[in-house]
């Protein structure tokens, strides 16, 4: 059997094997109807459309993907069983891509349970179906975005409380990028070009065009080169950090 898929088996069953993972998809789903009924004001904006829910999504993933993703590295360095994981006959980056995998899997799965508020806007109007399918490719496109950069920090780590932080610090950070405040606090020293390629960097800027409806071939190059990255940064850490 292929390597990536034993690692994604088991790191995807020990997500069940735990009541973690249940508090997790019940918080998320509750969240994600909260903010689109009562926060988002759903009734009172009389469209059929799930702007409001997908307008969330980005702040609930800034604290629930780090919480998925801290203890990918964390606890395999703090209980010692990476030392385990690295002698069975795979290669560095099949676990990292499997682990990684498995965690995106699950955070698909908690998407899918959202499933009936598309239900519920589809009964009670007659929504753009396309521009639905639009946003949730780019909220679990999101998802792996930040995985990717939440199992990066607990490779850095074996403290998960650590590895959590650091992950909702850089992707603040990565969200943050493009705002107005933090372009105009660039462009009191760079180049409007600098400037420009900082904002293309932004979470923000590449989800709200797909949370539009707009499929972008940039951003899906985007969302595939900064998970490439981060996944790639994480095998390097973890081969650096090996036997520390």
């Amino acid at each position: 059997m292929n390597p990536v898929r034993i690692i994604f088996k088991r790191e995807l069953s020990s997500f069940f094997n735990t009541p973690v993972a249940w508090v997790f998809l019940v918080i998320f789903l509750f969240l994600a109807g909260f903010t689109t009924f009562q926060i988002g004001n759903f009734y009172d904006a009389n469209q059929a459309s799930l702007q409001v829910f997908f307008n969330f999504h980005i702040w609930l993933y800034l604290l629930l993907m780090p919480a998925i993703a801290m203890r990918t590295w964390a606890e395999e360095r703090n209980t010692g069983s990476i030392e385990l994981l690295l002698t069975l006959p795979i290669t560095l980056w099949q676990a990292v891509l499997g682990k990684f995998l498995a965690a995106w899997a699950f955070a698909g799965i908690a998407l899918i349970g959202t499933f009936p508020i598309w239900f519920t806007v589809s009964f009670l109007g007659d929504p753009d179906h396309g521009v639905i399918i639009a946003g949730y490719l780019g909220s679990w496109l999101l998802a792996g975005a930040f995985l990717a950069v939440s199992g990066c920090m607990s490779a850095i780590t074996k403290s998960q409380v650590v590895a959590f932080v650091l992950s909702v610090v850089v992707c603040l950070m990565l969200i943050l990028l493009g705002f107005p405040a933090a372009l105009d606090f660039f462009q009191a020293f760079l180049p409007q070009a600098l400037v420009d390629a900082i904002a293309s960097l932004s979470l923000f800027s590449h989800y709200q065009s797909m949370m539009k409806g707009v499929i972008d071939l940039r951003d899906l190059i985007y969302y595939g080169l900064l998970g490439g990255l981060f996944l790639y940064a994480t095998s390097l850490i973890i081969e650096i950090k090996k036997g520390n």
